[in-house]
């Protein structure tokens, strides 16, 4: 086995502990069994998942803009909070684009997306689909396993109400747009379902997609991306994209060959890939700038 077979079977692996039932000691038995110990187990599974400490695309302190945490009203008269970043300089009244993050909840990946979304001209939100609960504990683990127990139509009523609350802000365009990452991509797909005409722009990140029947509901134009070596995402992506086509939606696919699940995160080493990663985004910022001028 050559060591590209290596990572992608543990991959493989990582992807179906983080999306699926099984607990971390079963995995690690799995990886080490892979690897061939437990230190080359832990060294792969390092290269695979996402590193908190790793470098920002755009810091937290670039003087272009200016972001700080903030909050807003949810579905349910709770109050929902999540980081804002702001262009310094910005059209009188920007377009806003709401940022979902993975199955991992708020992590400073997510956070640096908000900016790199700032720095494109837009106001970029990062809402902590946690909010309800408390917010992404720093246990990963402990936050996937939030994540895998939110009720979805709940939480899909939140993201509703901030596209909503930043429909209305008085300081925006009115112009609302998402873009969505993994288990955010599933949710920005459910949003362009759920949010009506208030959504103008929807972009998932390798997200699963809803059931086909529902795209006859979707008002938003969508771009959706997809990662060439994940077939758990692309089993369902033709069956969508066919029926956003005959419910005449204004849909753009791009698949990225080669590439592995979370290729456009930069802070997983073993999956990032850079070129394809660049491409995306300046597909994403193009469409949003097309749809929310």
């Amino acid at each position: 086995m050559d060591d590209e077979d290596l990572k992608a079977r543990a991959i493989a692996l990582y992807d179906r502990f983080t999306h699926g039932a099984q607990d971390r000691r079963a995995f690690m038995a799995d990886m080490t069994r892979l690897a061939g110990g437990a230190a080359a187990a832990q060294v792969l599974v390092a290269t695979i998942a996402a590193d908190p400490a790793a470098a920002a695309i755009v810091a937290e302190d670039d003087k272009r803009l200016t972001a700080r945490m903030v909050h807003w009203p949810g579905a349910n008269g709770h109050q929902l909070f999540g980081y804002m970043a702001i262009p310094k300089k910005h059209a009188k009244k920007p377009p806003a684009v709401l940022v979902v993050h993975e199955n991992r909840g708020l992590q400073p990946y997510t956070r640096d997306v908000a900016r790199r979304l700032a720095v494109a001209g837009f106001v970029g939100v990062a809402l902590d689909f946690l909010s309800p609960q408390g917010g992404t504990p720093a246990d990963e683990d402990k936050a996937r396993a939030m994540i895998a127990a939110l009720d979805i139509p709940a939480a899909t009523a939140d993201g509703v109400a901030t596209i909503d609350w930043l429909a209305a802000h008085k300081l925006l365009s009115g112009k609302v747009g998402v873009v969505g990452f993994c288990w955010g991509g599933a949710m920005a797909d459910r949003l362009a379902v759920a949010a009506g005409p208030a959504l103008k722009a929807s972009v998932a990140f390798y997200g699963p997609p809803p059931p086909p029947a529902d795209a006859a509901k979707v008002k938003a134009a969508m771009l959706l991306h997809y990662a060439g070596s994940d077939d758990r995402v692309n089993a369902g992506a033709a069956p969508w994209v066919q029926a956003l086509q005959a419910a005449h939606v204004d849909v753009r696919r791009f698949d990225y060959p080669g590439t592995q699940h979370a290729f456009h995160n930069d802070t997983s080493a073993a999956r990032y890939d850079e070129a394809a990663a660049t491409l995306a985004w300046d597909r994403t910022i193009t469409f949003l700038r097309e749809k929310l001028a």
